[in-house]
């Protein structure tokens, strides 16, 4: 017989702002602890140097993650130019130096060829797998790998600051799977002057921003109390991208145990994925056909 998971089932969004020098699986651990929860995840990884928005998931809130990993999400980052580093940011050993330094003029150019649909080669200490094993791990045991580049969806990267030569600060949008040290990286060889990221800084992920984001330390301040619970986004949060239809009283029922059930819905393409509510609760996330939902998803009551 499996071992039953120990825990609350307690549902909801909890919006950290993480600090710098903690892994985004430890903020997890230390969420899920701090509410008892059963269950937690998290909606796309910040490397530990990085701060700023992580979005934790507890319990049903869970199913939403997806929906939130594939949004949109901003970053604001310094480069710092004449550098490059084996792990693409301030971590690692610089590798390689050059005193050639880019204009603003010349930045904002170079910035054009990185928005859009862009391919991207991972840097080599990333968690992408190679053969069962993660390329950091690989990296750090000095074994050469070559990573495959992958596609990339960049909204907008623009120039905010230049505070001297060295430095520039920027703010890209982008879609899933971004390395932001990545763009540093390419920027700099683009520039002819070579580049790392010195600080980044996640600034909102799909509907979650840093204006409702708690830290760590407030929340082991308040850990197992009900004003702890209170911080707790709804569950129905991680589904803002999606559009919304209404299942009426009759459709509950069928639709919780993922069955198709009529529907209540407006300006829907045949085939679109939406999700349904009943009094406010999300009931299932599914795909709408012929006024029906077909759910793929199902929340508990």
């Amino acid at each position: 017989m499996a071992r039953r998971r120990k825990g609350r089932d307690i549902s909801g969004w909890l919006v950290v702002d993480k600090p710098a020098g903690t892994g985004s699986t430890d903020v997890v651990n230390m969420v899920r602890r701090a509410f008892d929860a059963k269950k937690a995840g998290h909606a796309g990884t910040l490397d530990p140097a990085a701060t700023g928005v992580l979005a934790v998931a507890l319990g049903e809130a869970t199913k939403t993650v997806p929906y939130v990993t594939d949004a949109l999400k901003a970053y604001v980052f310094t480069v710092r130019f004449g550098q490059a580093t084996e792990t693409d940011d301030a971590e690692g050993r610089v590798t390689a130096e050059h005193d050639e330094r880019p204009s603003d003029a010349d930045v904002k150019e170079a910035l054009h060829g990185f928005v859009g649909e862009i391919m991207q080669v991972p840097p080599a200490y990333s968690a992408v797998r190679v053969d069962g094993a993660r390329a950091y791990a690989l990296a750090r045991k000095g074994e050469a790998t070559e990573l495959a580049a992958r596609p990339l969806w960049v909204e907008s990267l623009v120039l905010l600051d230049r505070p001297d030569a060295d430095h520039a600060v920027l703010e890209m949008v982008c879609g899933k799977g971004g390395y932001v040290r990545a763009v540093a990286r390419d920027l700099g060889e683009a520039l002819g002057c070579l580049g790392h990221v010195t600080e980044l800084r996640r600034t909102w992920s799909g509907p979650f921003t840093t204006g409702e984001a708690v830290t760590l330390a407030e929340v082991e301040a308040l850990r197992g109390t009900p004003e702890l619970d209170a911080t707790l986004l709804p569950l129905e949060a991680g589904l803002g991208e999606l559009p919304k239809v209404r299942a009426p009283a009759e459709s509950v029922g069928r639709l919780r145990n993922g069955n198709p059930a009529t529907v209540i819905a407006q300006g829907l393409e045949y085939g679109e994925e939406c999700w349904a509510e009943a009094e406010g609760r999300a009931i299932a996330v599914g795909r709408y056909k012929g006024g029906e939902l077909h759910p793929s998803r199902v929340f508990a009551g």
